[in-house]
């Protein structure tokens, strides 16, 4: 049966797609090619990544990128059981070991329940699984624990790649967290386990199907399901040789929904296309995708792409994978628009830097902090010297990057003003909010175009200043219920200034009954149900 989404894009009868062969062309998916007629805007701060809400503007789109924090890395390895595990090097012949304290995916969240920022990360050379918390996101404690008793491993075993994730949406207490592991002995496979407070984890569960070591796992809520990423290769339209990718699958239930048997029963999913441009001292030709977690945000799902530019095999192998993170974002949880092609956070150029190489996203990529988004990555500095044991991949770190919230993208009037049109829309709420960081006023047109009066320009109060959570208001009536629940258009005259995303709330707080990604302080749950209130809980 067709599934109809919250914004009301339509889809087919039978999904996910089925594709033969990934394409190096690159496409719009089929929802910026032709939009629904009427979009909702109920779930959400509606975000301007893709023109997907625009009917007409003369503002242009910038895309912007993340800071590091000052204080990045946020968290190094410094204790015995950080400098251990083992990686055979090919190259070189013979095991080493490297010093690590980084989520390798894992997992960054913060736990409303216990009010802590809480990173599950890989502690050593593919060693154990540890914990840390913290109060503020940038001060991390590693508890000692009675797992391996005075240590903060959390779980004891051979691993790859790994996601932790915080289900506030699970009903059973002891299933609260979920652990997919990459297992590489004595079975290599992606294995199951729960827990009810991430410390202490259940024996196997169960095993996903067959696939490559850097796999990962993410919740849709969107449309209730899990969703496997799964690393993979194979042939690509216009290419000669068998291509890094990724598949997908996935399950509303993580034991009894069917799982992939053979590679071949994952569905293909998404690669890197023609628009990816090639390093100057690539050694691998095209870009490969190095790996992608995901999350939902707010009205769409957000992605994070590692995409690997080159090995740097053979002149610089000190040097670790040039994997830099760039973002994707999808509303209809499978195609993925990837407007700009370039880093959001990126690595280093400096030797013996943090992040010298192989920067990659943390699972559940993104928490709100008041107005700011904090993105966690993992960084590698490379090897110093073979007699201090490491390698390229070796003292691996956890950097901390910053973002506005709703910063991926902003509609901005340069050096004059302009306006925005929004295609026909409809919501429950009774108010308009903005993000914005200039001056901004807005109106409400019926669906052919013509002005709604009291919901006028002239009769607005315009928005001033630097905010991300601020009514906009008219002078004799703010309540937009009269409009409710038919399509309407949002016009939107910014002044000067960035435009980052508006929304409809169903109260004065500008709560967006979106999702918060991993969450983060003053949020009860896996949706802004408090607005303003959040950032007055910091």
């Amino acid at each position: 049966m067709p599934q109809t989404l919250h914004n009301g894009i339509e889809l087919p009868g039978s999904w996910p797609p089925r594709y033969s062969q990934l394409t190096l062309k690159a496409a719009k998916p089929a929802y910026l090619e032709s939009p629904p007629t009427v979009i909702r805007i109920n779930i959400g701060r509606q975000l301007f990544v893709d023109d997907f809400l625009i009917s007409h503007t003369t503002l242009d789109r910038t895309f912007h990128t993340a800071q590091y924090h000052p204080a990045s890395p946020v968290l190094v390895p410094d204790h015995t059981w950080e400098n251990k595990g083992m990686h055979f090097l090919v190259s070189r012949g013979k095991w080493i070991q490297g010093p690590s304290a980084m989520p390798f995916s894992d997992g960054v969240w913060y736990d409303p329940q216990d009010q802590l920022f809480k990173m599950w990360y890989m502690a050593g050379m593919l060693y154990g699984l540890c914990y840390a918390t913290s109060t503020d996101g940038i001060h991390w404690k590693k508890p000692k624990l009675d797992v391996v008793p005075g240590t903060n491993i959390v779980h004891y075993s051979n691993r790859d790649s790994t996601t932790v994730w915080l289900d506030l949406f699970e009903k059973d207490p002891n299933r609260r967290y979920k652990l997919y592991r990459f297992e590489k002995k004595p079975r290599r496979g992606f294995v199951l386990h729960y827990s009810p407070d991430g410390i202490h984890w259940s024996d196997e569960i169960a095993r996903a199907g067959e696939g490559h070591d850097r796999m990962t796992i993410f919740y849709n809520p969107f449309r209730k399901v899990w969703v496997h990423s799964i690393k993979a290769t194979g042939r690509i339209e216009g290419l000669e040789d068998p291509e890094r990718m990724v598949r997908y699958w996935e399950q509303e239930d993580l034991e009894k929904s069917p799982m992939w048997g053979k590679m071949d029963e994952a569905l293909l999913w998404t690669a890197t296309d023609e628009l990816d441009p090639i390093h100057p001292d690539s050694d691998i030709g095209r870009p490969k995708v190095y790996n992608l977690d995901a999350v939902a945000y707010e009205s769409i799902l957000l992605g994070g792409f590692a995409i690997l530019e080159t090995y740097y095999a053979g002149k610089q192998n000190d040097r670790p994978k040039r994997n830099q993170v760039h973002l994707g974002f999808s509303r209809d949880g499978f195609h993925w628009d990837r407007p700009f092609r370039k880093p959001v956070i990126g690595v280093s150029e400096q030797a013996d830097d943090w992040n010298w190489g192989n920067v990659q996203t943390a699972g559940g990529i993104c928490l709100i902090n008041d107005d700011k988004l904090y993105i966690y990555v993992s960084g590698r500095a490379g090897r110093r010297s073979d007699h201090q044991g490491g390698h390229r991949d070796a003292r691996g770190t956890t950097g901390l990057a910053i973002m506005r919230r709703d910063g991926f993208a902003s509609m901005d009037a340069m050096g004059k003003p302009g306006t925005l049109t929004t295609r026909p829309v409809t919501f429950n709420g009774k108010h308009l909010f903005v993000n914005v960081n200039g001056e901004v006023a807005a109106e409400v047109l019926d669906k052919n175009g013509q002005v709604i009066a009291p919901f006028t320009q002239a009769h607005c109060r315009p928005v001033t200043g630097d905010t991300t959570c601020q009514m906009v208001q008219w002078k004799s009536n703010s309540d937009l219920s009269q409009v409710a629940g038919r399509p309407v258009r949002l016009r939107f005259h910014l002044k000067y200034g960035q435009l980052y995303a508006f929304w409809i709330s169903s109260n004065h707080t500008g709560a967006s009954h979106g999702y918060v990604a991993a969450g983060g302080p003053g949020f009860t749950g896996p949706t802004d149900t408090v607005g303003q209130l959040h950032s007055r809980k910091t």
